[in-house]
């Protein structure tokens, strides 16, 4: 009654889900840094979420972990579970979950995928969510996350429809107080669940994220003005953030802004990062504005 994908991207473990179930990111997903990543689904046993980790964490591999989850489990036939470890990757599909079932994993230059779905439309699913995986090779962890699983929503999906997704991923230093948990998301109840969690990842970016492509103070800004008055973007940004009631010296004034628009992980000393400047364009968007 689910699709989902584990993923690596170098020291970050993460697991996107989608289901026409509520509540999937209560069950199915986990991930522990330095570890890597489980999905359980199918007849979930939440017991495996821990069973498999703690078996990576002691050297064990994917398949081993998988093994660790099994072996004494009357009702594994019923169940599926995807695992990512530092160096290994597995799918499990037990042979009495409902079609169509199935799954598949492999390793890339910057870690492993396990991608797994039950009650879906066909095989397709998992195809697309596997391209889509591929395909974005050099994007971030959960960028990755979300397109893949897209990616088996738009193939099909879950055969009864939509309701419920999650994506959970972890990261050295990432996240709020640099904490570790890059993504913790959840769309419990929606008619279009996994469309809902790529706006949350997306504003969770925004919040969470780090500074990234920084754009100089002195550089020219793009926003349309007469050219025989070149405006910086230091110019621009100053204007914007004083029509919101943040006068001053640039910085001050941005980082001012930025707290209480909660993007204040985003600032940095020598410029604006592209994003913050984006959602400041946007809450500042009049057609006279430049």
């Amino acid at each position: 009654m689910t699709f989902s994908i584990v993923g690596q991207v170098g020291d970050g473990f993460g697991v996107a889900v989608a289901s026409k179930f509520p509540f999937v990111g209560a069950v199915v997903p986990q991930a522990r840094l330095g570890v890597g990543a489980v999905a359980t689904q199918a007849m979930a046993r939440v017991g495996y979420r821990s069973v498999a980790l703690d078996a990576l964490a002691a050297g064990a591999s994917a398949d081993e972990a998988v093994v660790a989850c099994t072996s004494s489990d009357d009702e594994r036939e019923h169940r599926q579970l995807g695992v990512v470890g530092v160096d290994s990757q597995a799918t499990y599909t037990g042979g009495s979950c409902m079609d169509w079932a199935g799954g598949v994993s492999g390793r890339e230059s910057t870690g492993g995928y396990a991608i797994q779905g039950n009650i879906l439309t066909g095989p397709e699913v998992v195809a697309a969510m596997e391209a889509a995986w591929l395909g974005s090779a050099g994007a971030s962890l959960t960028d990755r996350l979300i397109e893949a699983l897209l990616a088996g929503d738009a193939a099909g999906g879950d055969s009864r429809g939509r309701q419920g997704a999650a994506l959970y991923a972890v990261l050295p230093g990432a996240g709020y107080d640099h904490c570790g948990v890059l993504a913790d998301l959840r769309v419990d109840d929606h008619a279009d669940a996994p469309r809902e969690l790529a706006r949350l990842l997306r504003l969770n970016d925004l919040v969470f994220g780090g500074p990234e492509l920084v754009l100089p103070w002195s550089g020219e800004s793009d926003e349309p003005h007469a050219p025989s008055e070149p405006v910086t973007l230091a110019d621009e940004v100053g204007r914007r953030l004083a029509r919101l009631g943040h006068h001053g010296e640039v910085t001050q004034a941005l980082a001012s802004w930025a707290g209480e628009a909660n993007y204040e992980m985003r600032l940095a000393p020598d410029g604006i990062d592209s994003k913050v400047l984006a959602a400041l364009r946007d809450a500042t968007r009049t057609p006279n504005l430049t």
